[in-house]
Protein backbone atom coordinates (compact mmCIF):
# COMPACT_ATOMS: atom_id res chain seq x y z
CA UNK A 1 0.00 0.00 0.00
CA UNK A 2 1.09 3.71 -0.49
CA UNK A 3 2.30 6.59 1.98
CA UNK A 4 -1.66 7.64 1.61
CA UNK A 5 -3.09 4.44 2.64
CA UNK A 6 -0.22 3.82 5.38
CA UNK A 7 -0.95 7.13 6.97
CA UNK A 8 -5.07 6.87 7.29
CA UNK A 9 -5.02 2.70 8.74
CA UNK A 10 -1.98 3.30 10.87
CA UNK A 11 -3.59 6.85 12.27
CA UNK A 12 -0.49 8.99 11.40
CA UNK A 13 0.64 11.75 8.99
CA UNK A 14 2.52 10.59 6.07
CA UNK A 15 4.95 13.46 7.07
CA UNK A 16 5.46 11.61 10.08
CA UNK A 17 6.07 8.99 8.21
CA UNK A 18 8.42 9.96 6.09
CA UNK A 19 10.17 11.68 9.10
CA UNK A 20 10.51 8.02 10.57
CA UNK A 21 11.92 6.55 7.09
CA UNK A 22 14.64 9.24 7.13
CA UNK A 23 15.53 8.52 10.62
CA UNK A 24 15.43 4.64 10.51
CA UNK A 25 12.56 3.92 12.59
CA UNK A 26 11.06 2.04 9.53
CA UNK A 27 12.15 1.41 5.90
CA UNK A 28 9.38 0.07 3.63
CA UNK A 29 10.16 -1.48 0.67
CA UNK A 30 10.08 0.47 -2.59
CA UNK A 31 8.60 -0.72 -5.78
CA UNK A 32 9.78 -0.35 -9.14
CA UNK A 33 8.65 2.83 -9.57
CA UNK A 34 10.22 3.68 -6.40
CA UNK A 35 7.19 4.18 -4.08
CA UNK A 36 7.17 3.27 -0.87
CA UNK A 37 5.23 -0.19 -0.48
CA UNK A 38 4.41 -0.37 3.10
CA UNK A 39 3.38 -3.68 4.64
CA UNK A 40 1.26 -4.72 7.25
CA UNK A 41 4.26 -5.60 9.47
CA UNK A 42 4.85 -1.68 8.68
CA UNK A 43 1.79 -0.73 9.98
CA UNK A 44 1.92 -2.69 13.03
CA UNK A 45 5.62 -0.32 13.61
CA UNK A 46 3.95 2.70 12.52
CA UNK A 47 0.95 1.86 15.28
CA UNK A 48 3.49 0.60 18.08
CA UNK A 49 5.45 4.52 17.31
CA UNK A 50 2.29 6.36 17.00
CA UNK A 51 0.95 4.61 20.87
CA UNK A 52 4.62 5.14 22.04
CA UNK A 53 4.35 8.76 20.91
CA UNK A 54 0.85 9.58 22.39
CA UNK A 55 2.65 8.41 25.58
CA UNK A 56 5.52 10.85 25.52
CA UNK A 57 8.08 8.30 24.54
CA UNK A 58 11.38 10.15 22.76
CA UNK A 59 12.44 8.96 19.77
CA UNK A 60 15.50 7.61 21.22
CA UNK A 61 13.08 5.69 23.87
CA UNK A 62 11.06 4.54 20.71
CA UNK A 63 13.77 3.67 19.15
CA UNK A 64 14.97 1.28 21.82
CA UNK A 65 11.39 0.10 22.33
CA UNK A 66 10.90 -1.25 19.25
CA UNK A 67 14.44 -2.79 19.25
CA UNK A 68 13.25 -4.59 22.38
CA UNK A 69 10.19 -5.62 20.46
CA UNK A 70 11.80 -7.42 18.02
CA UNK A 71 14.16 -9.11 20.23
CA UNK A 72 13.10 -12.55 21.25
CA UNK A 73 15.29 -12.88 23.94
CA UNK A 74 15.27 -9.82 25.82
CA UNK A 75 14.43 -9.75 29.39
CA UNK A 76 11.67 -7.39 30.65
CA UNK A 77 13.42 -5.61 32.89
CA UNK A 78 15.12 -3.67 29.88
CA UNK A 79 11.62 -2.88 28.92
CA UNK A 80 10.70 -1.82 32.25
CA UNK A 81 13.88 0.15 32.71
CA UNK A 82 13.07 2.27 29.46
CA UNK A 83 9.34 3.15 30.64
CA UNK A 84 10.85 3.83 34.34
CA UNK A 85 13.11 6.32 33.03
CA UNK A 86 10.32 7.86 30.72
CA UNK A 87 8.06 7.94 33.51
CA UNK A 88 10.64 9.66 35.66
CA UNK A 89 11.13 12.13 33.56
CA UNK A 90 7.42 12.92 33.28
CA UNK A 91 6.99 13.05 37.25
CA UNK A 92 9.87 15.68 37.37
CA UNK A 93 7.91 17.63 34.27
CA UNK A 94 4.70 17.63 36.56
CA UNK A 95 6.43 18.44 39.54
CA UNK A 96 8.08 21.82 37.92
CA UNK A 97 4.90 22.19 35.98
CA UNK A 98 2.97 22.01 39.55
CA UNK A 99 5.94 24.84 40.69
CA UNK A 100 4.86 26.99 37.70
CA UNK A 101 1.04 26.75 39.11
CA UNK A 102 1.44 27.69 42.51
CA UNK A 103 3.70 30.95 41.69
CA UNK A 104 1.62 31.97 39.10
CA UNK A 105 -1.43 31.10 41.84
CA UNK A 106 0.53 33.40 44.24
CA UNK A 107 1.10 36.22 41.55
CA UNK A 108 -2.24 35.97 40.60
CA UNK A 109 -3.63 36.32 44.07
CA UNK A 110 -1.54 39.05 44.89
CA UNK A 111 -3.03 41.80 42.11
CA UNK A 112 -5.62 43.47 42.61
CA UNK A 113 -6.51 43.71 39.44
CA UNK A 114 -8.07 46.87 39.69
CA UNK A 115 -7.25 50.76 37.78
CA UNK A 116 -3.83 51.06 39.58
CA UNK A 117 -0.81 50.76 37.67
CA UNK A 118 1.02 48.52 40.27
CA UNK A 119 0.87 45.08 38.98
CA UNK A 120 2.86 42.88 41.10
CA UNK A 121 2.68 40.15 38.51
CA UNK A 122 4.65 42.56 36.04
CA UNK A 123 6.89 43.29 38.89
CA UNK A 124 7.89 39.64 39.55
CA UNK A 125 8.51 39.13 35.72
CA UNK A 126 10.72 42.05 35.22
CA UNK A 127 12.64 41.14 38.32
CA UNK A 128 14.00 38.22 36.65
CA UNK A 129 13.89 36.35 39.62
CA UNK A 130 14.30 32.01 39.48
CA UNK A 131 11.17 32.10 41.65
CA UNK A 132 9.70 28.55 40.32
CA UNK A 133 13.43 27.07 40.28
CA UNK A 134 13.19 27.90 44.13
CA UNK A 135 10.05 26.59 44.28
CA UNK A 136 10.93 23.22 42.13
Amino acid sequence: MNISQAAKRAGVPAKTIRYYEDIGLITPARGANGYRDFSDQDLHRLAFLARARRLGFSIEQCRALLELYADRNRASAEVKAVAQTHLAEIDAKLAEMQAMRATLAALVHSCAGDNRPDCPILSDLASGSQTIAAQG
